[in-house]
């Protein structure tokens, strides 16, 4: 047994152990604790900062555009990326349209720069676009070549169209007569093209323009023999499609062609929008491409400038001969985008040059390259027609070519074209821009008859109402007709126009206006003009005159035939006219389908060579699921 006094001293000595112990077990617990507290306070902090960086690298996803070669000293390069679009696909019942890969580089600053440049030097030709622009852009869909691109995610949509109501039905013993102007624009039907085929969406109605898209179609019209009468008149009279109980009248117009070789020298200014909102490879990219597909075409004898303008105006190559294309591509490749839009400096600056250069007896034109976004200068539509309009009286005619989606100005586009004496495009791919600035080349740059109006008197004895498709804001008043100071359209080389009317016969019991009460009594028939139906006539002004000349020619009731027995162009553009009206609604089309499209449109592609009737029986099919 041991001695109580040596267990009291061993108490005493392992107590303050114990208390030792007691404090390290403490401690290790609090230190454990802490430990695992920071653990799972870094674990979030980690999670937040993986999260900011992936933002991070989202904001700084660099915008694609076009690799550069060196530049000199006046124009500055940033590092661009390169632009391939896939070959175009066309099958015998289908067509669709390549998308665009697009290869990237980092971009060289975060915001908007604008620089002003000295006389002769370029101005805003390498400025790169703002995260907010960036994170606009990004809300877009690519997709691979050879495919649809359909529309993923929210779409941003700036886009600006004429809010336009359809033609109303005329009562002809009140309105016998039918003014317009001719429209060769076909900027409408590429457009909504790239809504259905690219976006996966139907067009909003006031996009749909019924002229805009008949008229993106050729038909093979009776040629003219000689530049002295350009304009030739052919018309066709069938039931109506979506109304057997009407008839449908064609009125089409056929511009003389003459031979390539013997087109005049040309003298054409490149307007370049080179601002911020042109920072994309389906607006500038495809400008570049698009334009140096017209280099290609150019003769020694013919000139060409290049113009840009983003918050100011510049001139990045002087009027230059048509031999030296590889300074000319050059200097398009060289383009890259950045800033605000002050269009109007630009207009101003290409008209200048195109003055200064001149061509006597040939052609002379601006094109203007652009989403018609404006945003600085002059902005309001009405300012830059009446600046253009101006300009106009010197010559020079100014054609524009629509680019990119989102904030697509077609309003502003189609109007200063219309007042510029020259015609609106829309360049969705780069095979667009083939057909306009190579398969119709001469149609585009060379004019052959200015200010064509058109003027439909309807017989009161055999028709009781008409209804004029399309050509909504080309309405004239009747006296407009014989005014050689109002304006109107421009026909080109070989263009074709192409009108329809839907009209009801006295006899018929298909028309939509009840008869007024103490409405004058019907013309009774005349003996010699009772097969009349209507009367047409064309007047314009030859493209070196300014004295406007007139044709005309009857159209007669014996001309009637059943639509199996109609040309494959009047069966096309009904279809055409029947998907248009669809598009906007059907208003007057009572139960006419798609599917009836599709079958009007299928006996009527002819030889179909460029493959674009075909392309029309795609977008049909696609609008059904849409």
């Amino acid at each position: 047994m041991r001695n109580p006094i040596i267990r009291r001293v061993q108490a005493e000595q392992s107590e303050p152990l114990a208390q030792i112990c007691n404090v390290l077990a403490v401690s290790l617990v609090a230190l454990i604790l802490v430990a695992c507290g920071a653990e799972v306070v870094e674990d979030q902090a980690i999670r937040e900062a993986q999260q900011a960086r992936q933002q991070e690298l989202a904001d700084l996803q660099p915008e694609p555009s076009i690799p550069a070669p060196p530049a000199p000293p006046n124009i500055q390069n940033p590092g661009d990326a390169d632009l391939r679009l896939g070959p175009r696909q066309i099958e015998l019942e289908r067509a669709s349209e390549p998308a665009l890969s697009v290869g990237t580089t980092p971009p060289t600053d975060s915001g908007y720069r604008d620089k002003q440049s000295s006389p002769g030097s370029v101005t805003n030709v390498s400025v790169t676009e703002s995260q907010a622009y960036r994170a606009e852009t990004r809300t877009q869909s690519a997709a691979a070549p050879d495919s649809i691109a359909w529309q993923t995610g929210p779409r941003v949509d700036r886009e600006n169209y004429l809010d336009l109501a359809e033609n109303a039905v005329k009562l002809v013993a009140e309105r016998p007569v039918s003014t317009f102007s001719i429209d060769v624009d076909t900027a409408g039907y590429s457009n909504i093209r790239r809504m259905i085929l690219r976006e996966g969406r139907l067009p909003p109605h006031d996009a749909v323009r019924l002229e805009e898209m008949i008229n993106y179609f050729s038909y093979a019209y009776p040629v003219p023999e000689s530049v002295e009468q350009p304009l030739g008149i052919y018309t066709e009279l069938a039931a109506s499609p979506w109304n057997p109980a009407n008839r449908l009248l064609l009125v089409g117009v056929q511009g003389y062609r003459p031979d390539l070789d013997v087109r005049p020298a040309a003298n054409l200014v490149f307007l370049v929008d080179v601002s911020g909102s042109m920072n994309s490879p389906d607006k500038l990219g495809l400008v570049q491409q698009s334009l140096k597909l017209l280099v290609d075409q150019m003769r020694d004898s013919d000139r060409i400038a290049l113009v840009v303008y983003a918050g100011a105006a510049g001139t990045v190559l002087n009027s230059t001969s048509g031999s030296e294309k590889s300074t000319i591509r050059g200097a398009i490749d060289r383009l890259s985008a950045g800033g605000s839009t002050n269009g109007a400096a630009g207009i101003e600056l290409a008209y200048r040059i195109a003055e200064q250069n001149f061509l006597k007896g040939g052609i002379n034109r601006v094109i203007i390259a652009s989403d018609g976004d404006l945003n600085v200068g002059l902005t309001s539509i009405e300012a830059l027609k009446e600046l253009i309009s101006k300009k106009r009286q010197n010559g020079i005619a100014l054609t524009t070519l629509g680019f990119g989606s989102g904030n697509y100005n077609y309003s502003l586009m189609e109007q200063i074209a219309d007042v510029g004496n020259g015609n609106a495009a829309y360049i969705d791919s780069l095979n667009e821009a083939r057909k306009v600035l190579v398969e119709e080349m001469q149609s585009t740059l060379l004019t052959i008859a200015k200010d064509v109006k058109i003027q439909v008197e309807f017989n009161p004895a055999v028709v009781k109402e008409y209804r004029l498709i399309g050509y909504e804001n080309r309405l004239l008043q009747r006296e407009d007709f014989v005014n050689d100071k109002v304006d109107a359209g421009e026909v080109g080389a070989g263009h074709t126009v192409t009108a329809l009317y839907e009209v009801t016969l006295s006899d018929s019991d298909g028309g939509l206006i009840p008869e007024s009460r103490y409405n004058p009594a019907v013309a009774k028939p005349d003996q010699e003009l009772g097969n009349e139906l209507a009367f047409i006539r064309i007047r314009h002004k030859p493209a070196d005159a300014d004295t406007s000349v007139e044709n005309s020619q009857p159209i007669r009731l014996d001309q009637v035939r059943s639509v199996d027995e109609t040309s494959d162009d009047f069966r096309f553009a009904a279809a055409v006219a029947g998907f248009g009206q669809l598009l906007r609604g059907g208003k007057y089309t009572g139960s006419f389908d798609y599917d009836q499209v599709l079958e009007l449109a299928r006996g009527a592609r002819g030889a179909d060579n460029n493959g674009y009737r075909s392309e029309l029986l795609h977008l049909v099919e696609l609008a059904k699921l849409l």
